[in-house]
């Protein structure tokens, strides 16, 4: 079995414990976070140690490293972490789940997070420190930039280009051949239809509650 140490003491750590323990080639070693953050010595019953020691204590030569961050500041700080990873001479898997249909020939980067039920289309590439949460497709072609973030059943058709650092969040639909500029979010169910340009903001309709309150409705 390889060893791994995961940056993080929160849920999305937790998660990727679960994912690489039960899905992978990868025995986790231990976990680590910045030592401000430093509050317990142990995590999900294993070590926690300050990321500025981690070098020592798990040499690279030995250990690869996973940053199971989320999408806060708009995925700035899970790329700072997984840039100062790299700096500090790790390899960076991957975690692609095995119940994810995979079809673009390992055309995907360093330091992903791919949760089941994904369905990744032939010719899709993927770029580094890409998290597609579970449920997802996306279409042949498409082109998926470093840093981004996809809830879940987003539905990227063919031939899209994804920016760097995006957050897609979930039900999203992206129609083939557009472009998405980087850093933009494109909010819960949204439908985009044109081009975005980089750094806006699409949020789709909330639902309104409906005047008719629900004990009156007598059919359901």
């Amino acid at each position: 079995m390889k060893e791994l140490v995961i940056f993080g003491a929160a849920d999305a750590a937790e998660l990727a414990h679960f994912y690489f323990t039960k899905d992978s080639d990868y025995e986790v070693a231990a976990f680590c976070v910045d030592r401000e953050f430093l509050k317990e010595g142990r995590f999900c019953g294993l070590p926690v140690v300050a990321f500025e020691d981690v070098a020592e204590a798990f040499s690279p030569s030995r250990y690869d490293f996973f940053v199971a961050l989320g999408y806060s500041m708009l995925n700035e700080t899970r790329k700072q972490k997984y840039l100062s990873v790299r700096e500090k001479g790790y390899f960076l898997t991957s975690y692609v789940s095995s119940k994810a249909t995979v079809l673009n020939e390992g055309r995907i980067g360093d330091n992903c997070f791919i949760l089941e039920d994904n369905t990744i289309q032939p010719f899709v590439t993927i770029g580094n420190n890409v998290t597609l949460w579970s449920g997802n497709h996306i279409g042949h072609h498409s082109v998926i930039g470093d840093h981004c973030f996809i809830a879940s059943h987003v539905v990227v058709s063919g031939r899209v280009r994804i920016g760097e650092s995006c957050f897609l969040g979930v039900n999203a639909t992206l129609r083939d051949h557009v472009t998405i500029g980087e850093k933009t979010i494109i909010g819960a169910g949204a439908l985009i239809l044109a081009n975005a340009e980089a750094g806006g903001v699409y949020v789709g309709e909330t639902t309104e509650r409906s005047r008719v309150p629900s004990y009156r409705l007598k059919k359901i």
